[in-house]
């Protein structure tokens, strides 16, 4: 077996299907501009064409951009007039998250042919650990190429997918050969990847992280090895024994197929800022509304509720509140939620945006939950 196939023995710990003293064998699969290539898919007309899924009003906020669309710099989560600025002949469709949730379910399908460990993580992107899988096939290139191959044959839509010993190799290998490729990152290679990848590009460090890290000189992942554990845990906390490991390409985390929600929320956009209390708890009921629907039809229940606010100029705010039993009703989330909003009020600058989140998530049976008890405002 050459260096660029992954059937990988020899060396770190394993899921239950790996023999011990092997590595596993883990494909990240990443749908190539989801919502955007649905939204092509579907209407020829969209075709070849810069879009973006989302509302083009002024207020509005990028979901998805097609490859058309990030060639100028349109990328999800950049407010729609800056992309509109970027992208003049940008095109913007509204989401259609019940086509986006059907369409998922049938890439899971073809996930499951393959093996029963897998770990979603959106609608769009899904770890399969494949070290034992239903067909049988030793070579974990070979079976994220057939994954690949049945997704498109499916639902015309095109994947990337990732194949190394661990998830966060898997996850970095990914983006390497999008749109519509894959690549390997053989437990050879794994740690010299690592040291020459630049941590910003790190999954799961963000810009605040990464700003602190070159602050610190640390600028790759070659940087980050020369790091002892003490000074990452020093300057990181918790997350310092992470960085320590993944320096060295090291991740133990299995692919959890029945890994637990942890928390349900919604937020809302405004079309104009929102100075008033009464006005800013009118906005919240509809979010409490969408949040309670979820965990009534699922029947979880969460007791700590997290308000975000952001203003005008874009500074966000969050605020939490825990209570000591599952939130039974739908106006005991509003109540935590204005409890929360009110010593904001009154404001020196509009709000544009108020969101919603329950976590602290417990599937309780019913009859063992009980009624919170919430100060009148």
């Amino acid at each position: 077996m050459d260096g660029s196939e992954l059937e990988i023995i020899a060396g770190g710990r394993s899921t239950a299907q790996a023999a011990p003293g092997s590595y596993r064998k883990i494909i990240h699969v990443d749908m190539d501009a989801f919502y955007a290539s649905v939204e092509q898919r579907d209407n020829p007309e969209l075709r070849g064409k810069p879009v973006a899924v989302g509302g083009s009003a002024a207020r509005g906020v990028v979901a998805a951009a097609s490859y058309e669309a990030r060639a100028f710099g349109v990328r999800s989560a950049l407010p729609s007039i800056t992309a509109k600025r970027k992208c003049p002949e940008l095109i913007f469709v509204p989401p259609r998250f019940d086509v986006y949730r059907a369409v998922s379910a049938q890439i899971r399908q073809i996930f499951a042919e393959h093996t029963d460990l897998i770990e979603p993580l959106s609608l769009d992107e899904a770890y399969l650990d494949v070290t034992e899988n239903h067909q049988n096939i030793p070579v974990a290139t070979t079976i994220a190429e057939r994954i690949r191959a049945e997704i498109k044959a499916v639902t015309g839509l095109n994947a990337s997918a990732g194949i190394s010993y661990n998830k966060f190799l898997a996850k970095m290998a990914s983006d390497r050969n999008k749109p519509n490729g894959q690549f390997v990152i053989t437990p050879r290679l794994g740690p010299a990847f690592v040291e020459a990848l630049p941590v910003k590009k790190f999954h799961g460090v963000g810009p605040a992280t990464a700003a602190k890290m070159q602050r610190l000189g640390i600028e790759t992942g070659a940087d980050l090895k020369t790091k002892s554990l003490l000074f990452l845990e020093q300057n990181f906390g918790k997350s310092g024994s992470w960085y320590y490991r993944i320096a060295r390409g090291i991740d133990e985390r299995p692919v959890e197929p029945d890994r637990p929600r942890k928390s349900v929320g919604a937020e809302d956009t405004f079309m104009t800022d929102i100075f008033e209390l009464d006005a800013a708890r009118a906005e919240l009921v509809p979010l409490v509304a969408k949040v309670w629907r979820y965990c009534d039809a699922h029947d979880i229940r969460g007791r700590t509720v997290t308000l975000k606010v952001k203003y005008a100029d874009f500074q966000q705010v969050t605020r939490s509140r825990t209570v000591s039993v599952g939130i039974s009703a739908s106006a005991d989330i509003e109540a935590l939620a204005v409890s929360l909003l009110a010593p904001l009020f009154p404001v020196a600058k509009g709000i544009r945006l108020i969101g919603i989140t329950v976590s602290s998530l417990d599937g309780l049976p019913r009859q063992a939950e009980g009624q919170i008890q919430l100060p009148l405002l």
